[in-house]
């Protein structure tokens, strides 16, 4: 079988091919696993094996390899990848232009306080007649995840952390780069420090989410900055939800958390910026590609106000960034 010859986008495609089909299809390429793509699309896993079934039957050919230990792409099923989110994309575009009533744009900006907050703030300040209903998901790794779902419209950290197939698929802005910071227990011996040098932390143990696959991005950041400074990452932990959660466990386990120059408040606890070099943590805007609405128009344009007003792009003498962490703008 040809697929190329059955594609939506040729000539001689079924021109009544259910997107439902191919968003199945999608679905399963992502995860290479047919349970948790059912559990993304909210679909028992018997109904998306029939969708599959089904799509592979209307173009005479398998898209899968499927064993009990594993899930694969066939070559024809690799072929057929790129268009099939080409056409998702277009469906989806189709269906935001059609809609009568513009629907809220869902934003995560992981915590109430910080750069996306304030982008947040300010859009919804600039737009008022657009709906953004705000999530709080703990990392872009995970959200990024929830954005090519098509449950999150738009989220902030670090893009140059997330794999490439996952960037090459979503939009990204650099908003920020975002000078980090130490979260120390009030008694700890550098907590009346102003400003911590990143020498002192040598021999120190830092939470920064290490087990919490959702954050995986953040914890790469650490441990490219630890590195050859003696600082050690803090053994891996299950995902703690919620600010209340949070201030329990750090606090019940004594840790220092690496975090940055804006941050929750946790009682008992003080803040203090990183420097000697000052680390920076790049933040970008990140969206789907082929998102249409007009709130993103004013989340874009609330990013550059803040970049404008407060210097957020500009880079102190020697500061220190993930080692070819520059993208270039998509």
């Amino acid at each position: 079988m040809a697929i190329d010859a059955l594609l939506l986008l040729t000539a001689g495609v079924p021109h009544d091919l259910d997107p439902r089909l191919l968003r199945a299809f999608a679905a399963v390429a992502d995860e290479l696993h047919f349970t948790r793509a059912a559990a993304r699309l909210f679909v028992a896993q018997q109904a998306l094996s029939r969708d599959i079934r089904r799509l592979e039957q209307r173009l005479g050919g398998e898209l899968f390899t499927r064993t009990t230990r594993q899930v694969t792409l066939t070559a024809e099923g690799a072929r057929l990848l790129p268009y099939a989110r080409r056409v998702l994309a277009a469906h989806d575009e189709l269906a935001a232009a059609c809609a009568r009533q513009e629907r809220p744009l869902l934003v995560d900006v992981g915590a109430p306080v910080g750069t996306a907050h304030q982008v947040l703030t300010a859009a919804r300040a600039a737009a008022p007649d657009h709906e953004f209903v705000a999530r709080f998901h703990s990392g872009l790794t995970g959200a990024a995840a929830e954005i090519l779902a098509g449950r999150l419209d738009v989220s902030f950290g670090r893009a140059g952390g997330l794999g490439p197939e996952v960037r090459a698929r979503l939009c990204h802005r650099l908003v920020r780069y975002e000078p980090m910071a130490v979260l120390l227990p009030a008694g700890h011996r550098l907590a009346e420090r102003a400003a911590v040098p990143l020498d002192a932390l040598s021999g120190e143990t830092l939470y920064a989410a290490a087990g919490n696959p959702d954050t995986a991005e953040w914890t790469d950041l650490a441990e490219r900055l630890f590195e050859g400074r003696g600082i050690e990452v803090a053994a891996p932990f299950p995902g703690i939800e919620g600010k209340e959660e949070f201030v329990r466990v750090v606090r019940k386990r004594g840790w220092s958390v690496l975090a940055s120059v804006e941050f929750i408040d946790v009682p008992g606890m003080v803040l203090r910026p990183l420097t000697d070099p000052v680390p920076l943590s790049p933040v970008s805007m990140v969206w789907r590609r082929g998102l249409a609405h007009p709130g993103l128009d004013a989340l874009r344009d609330a990013a550059a106000g803040g970049a404008a007003a407060h210097g957020w792009l500009e880079r102190p003498p020697g500061a220190w960034l993930p080692p070819d962490e520059d993208l270039p703008r998509r």
